[in-house]
């Protein structure tokens, strides 16, 4: 006489564990959905989609969404952060530096060319100490080269393709939000979207002339990231999108190919 009873409860926990999980799962993937709606509307594809701009006056306008984006991350405690899988946490760091960058820029905006008038000649914006973010008041450097390059959990290099410091010569500002479900297929989309930009990445017969992030860190690259261990390696990886016909192919991999690091264009990626 137990059997219905019984069954009908077990199937009442079940209903209700998967009504719970499937919750926290929307919970988790709407962190981003706010700072998603703001990158949809108003950053916008140039450069035959490798690069973009920003419209900072549409965002100013909506400059109360974008604080509630912030004030959600800064609610997220260390604890809570420690307890994330890893791609989640580092699509949480990716669209925090982001996004704060937007906010900086916002400080001062439309009065300012470029994110270097924000700094002094002491310091720069990179170093301000602005961002509350796991129960610290960190820098925008905090975050990309301690958090993400100086904890050594996430060893990725194309972490430098999706970060961006709102310049022109930056790797384009991603036109929606980082998630954990989706962060390798835009990591590695950012990499090849930039790497495939010739107004910043070139081969000319022995000769590949590069952005200079490539320069600044360039240690970040030769880390073994996929069996990288030479800046050379990592751009092997990427022959399609660098147009490397097969001779230079030989060449890099000889170390016989001149690697020429470009100027880098700090004026504001913002939309005319």
């Amino acid at each position: 006489m137990f059997k219905t009873p019984l069954k009908a409860l077990l199937l009442g926990s079940a209903l209700v564990a998967t009504s719970f999980a499937t919750s926290f799962a929307a919970q988790a993937q709407s962190m981003h959905d706010s700072w998603n709606t703001l990158l949809n509307k108003h950053v916008i594809e140039i450069n035959q989609g490798h690069s973009t701009e920003v419209d900072y006056t549409a965002i100013k306008r909506e400059h109360a969404q974008l604080k509630a984006y912030l004030d959600s991350l800064t609610a997220v405690t260390q604890s809570e952060f420690d307890a994330w899988e890893k791609p989640k946490q580092l699509a949480f760091l990716i669209n925090a530096y982001n996004a704060w960058t937007v906010e900086l820029i916002l400080t001062k905006y439309p009065d300012l060319e470029s994110i270097k008038d924000l700094g002094s000649f002491f310091s720069s914006p990179w170093s301000k100490e602005f961002v509350p973010l796991l129960g610290k008041t960190r820098s925008l450097d905090d975050i990309e080269h301690g958090l993400i390059r100086g904890s050594g959990k996430y060893n990725d290099p194309r972490i430098h393709f999706a970060v961006n410091c709102a310049s022109i010569g930056c790797p384009a500002l991603r036109e929606e939000a980082y998630t954990a479900t989706d962060l390798e297929s835009q990591l590695q989309k950012q990499t090849v979207r930039f790497l495939s930009d010739m107004t910043r990445n070139m081969a000319q017969e022995k000769t590949l002339s590069v952005s200079s992030i490539f320069k600044w860190y360039g240690d970040d690259f030769e880390k073994g990231f996929r069996g990288a261990n030479t800046l050379q390696q990592f751009f092997l990886q990427y022959p399609d999108a660098l147009k490397l016909i097969p001779a230079q192919q030989k060449a890099l991999k000889n170390d016989d190919m001149k690697v020429k690091f470009l100027d880098y264009n700090w004026d504001l990626n913002v939309r005319h």
